[in-house]
């Protein structure tokens, strides 16, 4: 069976339980990283020498880094909607992907997320927050363009791209900061909201990591 590694808190352990929920894979998940530790132990650097969640273990294949992960099971688990045979369509699926996670989640993530919410009000940088904030409205601003007249991001199904961008939404709109009018991205984000896979793995409470700047 398919294990994963990783706190159902995490970010990029998200992405990956979001996919599994969609494609309705069985698994077993092993609480991993924050409070249950677990990380540096050679068990567990065998696996991944970085130290990082998630990690899953498929068969004998044992995959690190979100966005591998996830092209492994659509590769393996997902033709369709989630892995096309054609490298063209592959390959505009994967911009979206490296711009998520070099560009949208850096600057929400780290520059908002861990600036504002996971800071203790004392130590709050503003003026880096308010860039932060700034960079994160031009970035689903983009978005907002790219839904224009479709469902999705890429058209008319879920795809990678999705995942790896949508993970950003609850957490974005549950903050209490202020945002621009988006409204197609706001219809997209109710549109996940629909989905079963979406609810259980990525709209999770997150008030216990309320300015606890440890991990």
């Amino acid at each position: 069976m398919l294990k994963v590694w990783g706190r159902r808190s995490s970010f990029n352990v998200q992405k990956v339980m979001w996919l599994i929920g969609e494609l309705g894979l069985a698994h077993e998940h092993i609480d991993a990283g924050g409070s249950f530790g677990g990380l540096d132990t050679p068990d567990f650097l065998a696996m991944n020498p970085h130290g990082r969640v998630p990690v899953i273990r498929d068969g004998d294949a044992t995959i690190w880094e979100s966005h591998a992960i996830l092209r492994y099971l659509a590769a393996r688990h997902g033709a369709g909607p989630f892995w096309s045979g054609d490298t063209a369509v592959r390959a505009v699926v994967d911009g979206w992907m490296d711009w998520s996670q070099t560009a949208l989640q850096p600057d929400f993530l780290n520059g908002v997320f861990w600036g504002f919410y996971r800071t203790p009000e004392e130590k709050r940088n503003w003026p880096a927050i308010n860039a932060a904030l700034a960079r994160c409205a031009g970035h689903f601003a983009k978005l907002d363009r790219l839904l224009e007249g479709r469902p999705f991001l890429l058209g008319d199904a879920l795809s990678l791209a999705d995942i790896t961008a949508g993970v950003s939404l609850y957490r974005y709109f549950e903050l209490e900061i202020e945002r621009p009018v988006l409204p197609q991205v706001e219809r997209w984000y109710h549109a996940l909201q629909q989905r079963p896979a979406y609810r259980e793995h990525v709209m999770i409470p997150f008030g216990e990591l309320r300015g606890r700047l440890a991990y």
